[in-house]
């Protein structure tokens, strides 16, 4: 009776979290070795064949607590199918609250970060959408960038269809 219980109430878990989920479009991530090398251009194909919805676009990440900066600096970059028709943009997230602790949710030492990219967007051409994240963190008073970003276990992207 008691394994019955249980059983229940992981499916009943399962079902809650699926349907909480339920305007993800696409959801996917890149793995690092705990290091995010500034040269390392994360990519996403994405196949896209609605043109009328909306929908809001997130850069996702995971960090551990050897991540070491209160922000970080990306360059995102999003290719329309078919043409060299690219937007890039340069965005900036906080990272870290003033005592240094990681935003994000999670309860160890990894913390997981949903940060905007874009918001309503509409595909204007049905196809492959193409996007690039770059990191592009520098040290106060440094010109040259970050070589290797530590605490960046995975970056993602996500694609959810807006209410």
């Amino acid at each position: 009776m008691h394994l019955l219980k249980n059983s229940l109430v992981a499916v009943g878990l399962a079902l809650l979290l699926a349907s909480c989920d339920k305007d993800r479009f696409f959801d996917e991530y890149k793995s690092f070795d705990g290091k995010w090398n500034k040269d390392s251009i994360v990519a996403f194909n994405v196949d896209q064949k609605d043109t009328t919805g909306r929908y809001n676009l997130y850069v996702t990440m995971r960090n551990s607590n050897e991540y070491a900066y209160s922000n970080i600096f990306l360059i995102v970059k999003m290719s329309q199918p078919g043409t060299n028709i690219a937007k890039v943009d340069t965005l900036e997230y906080k990272m870290a609250n003033p005592d240094g602790t990681l935003m994000g949710d999670g309860f160890g030492s990894i913390k997981e970060s949903s940060l905007w990219y874009k918001e309503r967007v509409r595909f204007p051409k049905a196809g492959n959408y193409k996007f690039s994240i770059q990191q592009a963190v520098r040290e106060n008073g440094k010109i040259p960038g970050v070589q290797e970003l530590e605490g960046v276990t995975e970056v993602g992207l996500r694609i959810e269809k807006a209410e």
